[in-house]
């Protein structure tokens, strides 16, 4: 019995003959008859044809179960491409596309249990629930310094080692985060050729011109087919669409909000950076909206200027 043990981990299991058994030709176990009990014999043999019935026509592989030659074809079939109906965009397995369709449909599965904000993926939501218990797992090994993201963690390692990976075209200055260079590039003006005669402002392109051109013409010609209101641009009335959709195609990468507008992104992703690109020309003092730096100007120096100097 000590001997049969060597051959079977537990031999009273055919089964775990399947398991336990040397790695080869599954039908070598034959040369094996004189060292398997008689009586178990026929119940081992078995598997093996079982394992002949069973072979992956793709890759030759046999399985002892038909749930296990399933489970193979499942694996294979991974590498098809599966295709969004709605945008076209492919994926190689229909999980990543199940997924994606959320993004279209707007549904958000994972709930914070506190505030009940919604997001499309788990990691989302266990970003978000830092927002909730303040914890801050990632530490900058420089300076010691926590933070509640990785990404946030990532954008402070660069203000040690100077890392400027973002460039402007126009003339090659450095950054070290993408929000600062698209402030950057708005110093440099653009050849404008194209002139309106009614009110002189200038365009860099014709077409921008003929869009303006609406705003003294009073045309409309792009209508909403839903509610019948009327817009001077194509990219206005894509904007109304969603009001009667609800898409919001515009999601935030750190909290997973999402908004359906651009403009409303931006505006938001300023409350994880804390970045503040409206400065005050009179005072420096910096802003992260444009209404927030309007309404100091409009309060804070022109009560200044009406008091007088003291």
């Amino acid at each position: 019995m000590m001997f049969m043990q060597s051959v079977y981990r537990i031999h009273t299991s055919p089964t775990m003959a399947m398991v336990s058994h040397p790695q080869g030709d599954p039908a070598g176990c034959m040369d094996l008859r004189d060292e398997v009990p008689s009586r178990y014999f026929p119940q081992h043999s078995s598997i093996h044809l079982r394992r002949k019935r069973n072979v992956s026509k793709r890759c030759g592989k046999s399985h002892s179960q038909g749930s296990f030659l399933n489970a193979q074809g499942h694996i294979h079939s991974r590498g098809k491409f599966c295709e969004c109906p709605l945008c076209r965009k492919v994926f190689s397995n229909c999980f990543s596309l199940r997924q994606h369709k959320m993004i279209h449909t707007g549904e958000k599965p994972y709930k914070c249990g506190l505030c009940g904000s919604g997001f499309l993926q788990s990691s989302d939501l266990r970003n978000h629930n830092r927002v909730h218990t303040g914890e801050k797992p990632f530490k900058c090994h420089v300076c010691g310094k926590l933070f509640s993201q990785r990404s946030y963690l990532k954008q402070h390692e660069k203000t040690h080692t100077g890392e400027k990976p973002y460039k402007c075209r126009l003339c090659e200055k450095n950054f070290n985060q993408i929000s600062y260079l698209r402030k950057h590039e708005k110093i440099h003006p653009k050849e404008k050729h194209y002139e309106c005669h009614q009110c002189g402002k200038t365009f860099s392109q014709n077409s921008g011109l003929s869009q303006h051109k609406r705003i003294h013409t009073g045309e409309k010609p792009h209508v909403c087919l839903v509610c019948g209101k009327a817009f001077s641009q194509s990219s206005e009335l894509t904007r109304h669409k969603r009001t009667h959709t609800g898409e919001k195609p515009y999601k935030c990468q750190r909290c997973g909000n999402a908004f359906s507008q651009y403009t409303n992104l931006r505006r938001h992703e300023r409350t994880h950076t804390g970045e503040q690109p409206y400065e005050c020309q009179v005072c420096g003092k910096c802003f992260s909206h444009g209404s927030s730096l309007r309404r100091h100007e409009g309060t804070q120096h022109q009560r200044e200027n009406q008091e007088g100097p003291q």
